[in-house]
C-alpha cells in the first residue's frame, strides 16, 4: 500500500457515469462513495439535438417524448417518460398537461401521467449516455466528430460549415464565407469613398466617381494628376498647355490647340478659316431656298406683281403722251372757235410731265422694296446654311459618339466576364487554401501531441501561465483542461488527464478536480480490456518534499474503463484532489506560474 504525502481524502464516481458507479481505491485501500455526477452548467433553453448528428442508430430511450428529438438536459416524469428540459418546461407553462407519451401506450394513470411544474426531475444517468453518444456535424463538408457533449459544449453553433442568412443581401452561404462576402461580394455593403470618405453602397460606386468631388483627375494639356473634381474647372481656365477647341469648330475646324499656341494657329490657317467661313455661308443659302419655300414663292410673286404694275403704268403713260398731239374729235368740235386751239394745247402740255414724275416716284419705291426683300432672302438664306452646317457637325457628333459608346459598352461587358471568371478563379483558390489551412493545422496538433507523448506510463504535465488558467475556469470560460496523450507502451494504452482548476462535482469551486482519461488508439484490439492498471495522480512539490499524492484502481465494470468506442471514455478520478486554499497561501506547488501534474501507471502484468 502506498502512503499518500497529504491527508486521506474522499473520491467520487467518474465525472459522467452512464449507469455504474466507478469503485475508486484510496491510496489507503479506502473505499470511496458513490455519488451521482452534477448536472452541466449549460442551460436547458434549446429542444433536443438532431438526429441527423448521431453517427449510429438512435435508440427509442434516447430520443425525447415531445419533440422526438436527442435528448438534451433530460427530465424524467413522475409517469417515467423523459423529456427535454425545454420541451417540458414548454410543455407545462400554460398549466398542467396530459402525457401524450402515456396516453399513446395506452398506460395512461391519474394523477402520474399528469405533467406539471415540479413534477419531473433530471435524469442524470440518461444525461450521461446521451452525451457519450458517438456524433458528427451534420453540415455539409465539416469532418468534425466526437460525441454529443462536446458537440454541445464545442462545435454546435460555431461550425465554419453552417448555413446562415446574410443581413444585407438575405443571400444564404456558410459561416467561414460571410467575412469575405461583407467585404467583397454582398451587393448591398456599405462602403467608405477613398477620396471624399462619404459612404455609399457598393452598387453605386460608378455613379459615386461620377460626382465624387475629390475624384483625382488629369490634365490632358501639362498632364498634371491627382487634381480634384471640384478644383479640375479651374485648372483648366489658366493651364497653358490645355488644348481648346479652335474658335473657328462652329464652321468645320476640327483642330484642338494649346491656348499659348492659339494665336499662331489662327494666322498660319487664315485661309483655310475663311474657305470653311465661305462653304458655310454657301451652305445657308442652299439650306434658306430649301428650308423657306414660301417665303421666296412670296416674294418671286410680289416682284412680278411689280413688273406688271410698272407695265400698266408705262402703258398709260405712253397714251397720255400721245392723246396731248391727236386732233379732238366729237360732236362739239366744229363748234370750237379756230383761235382756241392753242389756247387747249398749251393748258394741257404740263399735264404729262407731272404724271410721269409721280409714276417715277411709284416705280423708284416699288424698286426699293425688291431690293428690301432680296437683302432679307439673302439674310435668310445665310442663316439657313449656317443652321444647316451646324446640324450636319452635330449628326457627325453624333455618330462618331454612338460608335466610341458602343465600343465601350462591348468593351465592359469584356472586362465584366473577365472579372466574373477572375472572380471564381479567386474564391477556388480560397477554399483550397482553407483546405490547407485546415490540414496545415491538424498536421501542427499531431506533431505537437506527438512531440510531448511519452511511453512508459509516466507522464509529467507542465500546466505554465496558472494564474490566468485559474481565473478563465473560475469565470467559465475555459472550466476544463485536456493534457497531450500519454501511452503504456508504443504500442500500448493511449491515456490523457482532465483538470478542473476550479474543481467539478463535489469539489467545484473547493478542490482541484483531477481526472483520468483512457483514449482510443491505433493498437486497442491487441491490447486486454477492460483497463486494470493502476494509476497514481501527483501535484509535484518544486521543492521536492510534500507532493500531494492519490492513486486508485479502476472498477472494470465501468464504461470509462472499456474499449473506447469514441475518440476517449468518460473521465473518472479525484475531485476533491487538492483544497484550493493550499494553493492560494504561500506554497511550493506553484513556482513562476506553473504547476506540474505527474501521472503514472502500473505498468505490471502488461
Amino acid at each position: 500500500m502506498v502512503q499518500s504525502a497529504v491527508p486521506a481524502k474522499r473520491h467520487c464516481s467518474p465525472e459522467s457515469a452512464p449507469s455504474g458507479s466507478v469503485i475508486l481505491l484510496h491510496v489507503r485501500g479506502e473505499m470511496a462513495a458513490q455519488e451521482p455526477s452534477p448536472p452541466s452548467s449549460l442551460e436547458g433553453n434549446k429542444p433536443g439535438f438532431p438526429k441527423k448528428i448521431l453517427a449510429n442508430n438512435l435508440e427509442e430511450k434516447h430520443m425525447c417524448n415531445s419533440c422526438l428529438k436527442i435528448l438534451r438536459r433530460p427530465l424524467q416524469a413522475q409517469c417515467g417518460h423523459r423529456f427535454c428540459s425545454f420541451c417540458f418546461n414548454k410543455i407545462v407553462s400554460s398549466g398542467p398537461h396530459k402525457c401524450s407519451a402515456c396516453i399513446k401506450e395506452d398506460l395512461f394513470e391519474d394523477p402520474t401521467s399528469i405533467l406539471k411544474e415540479g413534477g419531473a426531475f433530471p435524469d442524470n444517468a440518461a444525461r450521461r449516455e446521451v452525451e457519450a453518444l458517438a456524433a458528427v456535424c451534420p453540415n455539409e463538408g465539416c469532418t468534425w466528430t466526437g460525441n454529443i457533449k462536446e458537440y454541445e459544449v464545442n462545435h454546435e453553433g460555431k461550425c465554419d460549415f453552417m448555413i446562415i442568412l446574410c443581413p444585407s443581401c438575405k443571400e444564404l452561404m456558410r459561416t467561414n464565407e460571410l467575412e469575405r462576402h461583407n467585404e467583397r461580394e454582398c451587393p448591398e455593403r456599405t462602403l467608405n469613398c477613398k477620396y471624399c470618405k462619404e459612404p455609399f453602397h457598393f452598387k453605386n460606386i460608378k455613379a459615386h466617381d461620377e460626382i465624387c468631388p475629390k475624384y483625382p483627375m488629369i490634365c490632358e494639356g501639362c498632364a498634371k494628376k491627382k487634381i480634384p473634381r471640384e478644383k479640375y474647372v479651374d485648372h483648366i481656365k489658366f493651364c497653358s498647355k490645355f488644348r481648346a477647341p479652335c474658335r473657328f469648330h462652329v464652321v468645320g475646324c476640327d483642330m484642338s490647340v494649346e491656348k499659348e499656341k492659339t494665336h499662331d494657329h489662327e494666322r498660319a490657317c487664315s485661309y483655310e478659316h475663311l474657305n470653311l467661313l465661305l462653304h458655310f455661308i454657301m451652305g445657308i443659302k442652299v439650306s434658306l431656298e430649301s428650308l423657306q419655300p414660301q417665303s421666296l414663292e412670296l416674294a418671286d410673286h410680289k416682284i412680278h406683281e411689280l413688273h406688271r404694275a410698272l407695265r400698266e403704268l408705262e402703258l398709260k403713260l405712253g397714251q397720255l403722251t400721245l392723246g396731248g398731239g391727236a386732233p379732238v374729235q366729237g360732236a362739239c368740235a366744229p363748234t370750237l372757235p379756230t383761235l382756241a386751239l392753242p389756247a387747249l394745247a398749251t393748258s394741257f402740255t404740263p399735264f404729262p410731265s407731272a404724271v410721269g414724275a409721280a409714276l417715277e416716284l411709284q416705280l423708284h419705291s416699288e424698286k426699293t422694296k425688291v431690293a428690301e426683300l432680296s437683302r432679307r432672302c439673302q439674310e435668310l438664306e445665310l442663316k439657313v446654311g449656317t443652321f444647316e452646317n451646324i446640324v450636319c457637325v452635330l449628326n457627325r457628333e453624333m455618330e462618331r459618339s454612338s460608335t466610341t459608346i458602343e465600343a465601350y459598352n462591348r468593351q465592359h461587358r469584356l472586362d465584366q466576364d473577365k472579372v466574373e471568371i477572375l472572380n471564381n478563379k479567386v474564391r477556388q483558390l480560397e477554399r483550397t487554401v482553407g483546405l490547407r489551412d485546415l490540414s496545415i493545422v491538424e498536421m501542427e496538433g499531431n506533431i505537437r501531441e506527438m512531440s510531448a507523448a511519452t511511453f512508459d506510463g509516466i507522464f509529467v504535465w507542465k500546466i505554465s501561465d496558472f494564474t490566468k488558467k485559474r481565473q478563465d475556469a473560475v469565470a467559465g470560460r475555459a472550466p476544463a483542461m485536456f493534457s497531450p496523450a500519454f501511452f503504456t507502451s508504443k504500442y500500448g494504452y493511449k491515456m490523457c488527464l482532465r483538470i478542473y482548476l476550479n474543481g467539478d462535482g463535489t469539489g467545484r469551486a473547493s478542490h482541484l478536480s483531477l481526472f483520468f482519461v483512457v483514449m482510443r488508439g491505433h493498437s486497442d484490439a491487441l491490447l486486454k480490456w477492460p483497463f486494470n492498471q493502476k494509476v497514481t495522480l501527483m501535484l509535484l512539490d518544486q521543492n521536492n518534499r510534500e507532493h500531494i499524492i492519490d492513486a486508485f484502481r479502476p472498477d472494470i465494470s465501468s464504461s470509462s474503463f472499456q474499449r473506447p468506442v469514441s475518440d476517449m471514455n468518460i473521465a473518472s478520478g479525484c475531485p476533491l484532489f487538492c483544497p484550493l486554499p493550499k494553493l492560494d497561501t504561500k506554497n511550493s506547488y506553484i513556482r513562476d506560474d506553473t504547476i506540474f501534474i505527474k501521472a503514472i501507471v502500473d505498468l505490471t502484468g502488461l
